[in-house]
């Protein structure tokens, strides 16, 4: 009746590295399913067969139905799942790690934990953010200052760049067409850019929740990622797309954005810049981490001793399976 049980199971030497998959595939209107490790997608038009190993996001638009099957491959092979409203709003997300290391983890819990390191990641993205300004020494409150009034020329730029009549930045959440075109075509791409943040956030094995510059949040880390990349990114392409027409601008700025990023190599690029964060002093090596089981268990003195094995002592002191 069903294959499923007969499908091996998806290892890390299976799958797309989260730098080269396709930024987001965005569907609606249609049932999705699996076939295999790829997901299919059904519609009056027929059924479209997509890889699922190479999504790093997929946005669930009005009108769509997944099965558990799909989204059973679809968290093996690590890709979140964004259900969006008609307009681009709000979106649910999930997923799962690609890397089967911790060490990223580990790393932004101890850079989070303690409020010195918690300031210094902050302060290197906004280095990233803005290269041209050294924000040494200021706090919080003082990045939170300097961000807002680089965000507010940086609208003003873009707005005399393009000829785009600029009003300031309207969004009111569930009400997505209360906007002007570019602030519609600013949402949309904020919200495509925060699916394709939580996707490489949890590719990487880090927690979507642990953020340097926001908090309280289950996903400040992926609206700190995502921030990075607002204004070379984000911002322009909104103002370009508002720009050609007020005609369907969600649509739109989703297709610029998924080209944007492809011809940019963003994803890498947002690997790097996470490994950069909370790796400071480690090589760059791109990727997703190591790509094997390694699990250890914490003994005294910091040190840590293999796991699969019985510490009891006696004849039990033989390894065991990991699986019980």
């Amino acid at each position: 009746m069903t294959t499923v049980s007969r499908r091996p199971a998806l290892t890390p030497r299976h799958l797309t590295r989260v730098g080269d998959r396709t930024s987001f595939v965005y569907l609606e209107r249609c049932v999705v399913h699996r076939d295999a490790n790829a997901i299919t997608a059904e519609d009056a038009d027929g059924t479209t067969h997509i890889p699922s190993a190479t999504i790093g996001t997929l946005l669930l638009g009005p009108g769509t139905r997944v099965t558990h099957q799909a989204m059973s491959v679809l968290g093996e092979t690590g890709a979140a799942v964004c259900w969006v409203g008609e307009q681009g709003a709000r979106y649910y997300a999930s997923g799962r790690a690609l890397t089967r290391s911790s060490a990223l983890m580990e790393a932004q819990a101890r850079q989070w934990a303690n409020p010195r390191s918690r300031l210094a990641v902050a302060r290197s993205m906004y280095r990233l953010r803005f290269p041209d300004e050294d924000p040494t020494g200021s706090t919080r409150q003082e990045l939170l200052g300097r961000e807002g009034r680089r965000l507010k020329d940086h609208y003003k730029a873009e707005a005399r760049r393009t000829g785009v009549p600029w009003r300031g930045r309207r969004y009111t959440p569930g009400d997505f067409a209360s906007g002007d075109a570019v602030n519609q075509a600013i949402t949309a791409a904020a919200q495509s850019m925060y699916g394709i943040a939580h996707a490489v956030v949890t590719s990487l094995g880090c927690s979507p929740a642990l953020g340097f510059i926001h908090s309280g949040h289950e996903l400040s880390f992926v609206l700190d990622i995502a921030d990075l990349y607002k204004t070379d990114v984000g911002i322009p392409l909104a103002f370009d797309v508002a720009a050609e027409g007020d005609e369907d601008v969600a649509s739109r700025t989703r297709r610029a954005l998924r080209d944007r990023i492809a011809q940019t190599g963003l994803l890498d690029r947002c690997v790097d810049d996470i490994k950069h964060l909370l790796l400071p002093d480690a090589a760059p090596a791109g990727g997703t981490g190591d790509d094997t089981d390694v699990v250890r268990l914490h003994s005294d003195g910091g040190q840590e001793v293999a796991a699969g094995r019985n510490y009891g002592g006696g004849d039990d002191d033989v390894p065991e399976a990991m699986t019980w």
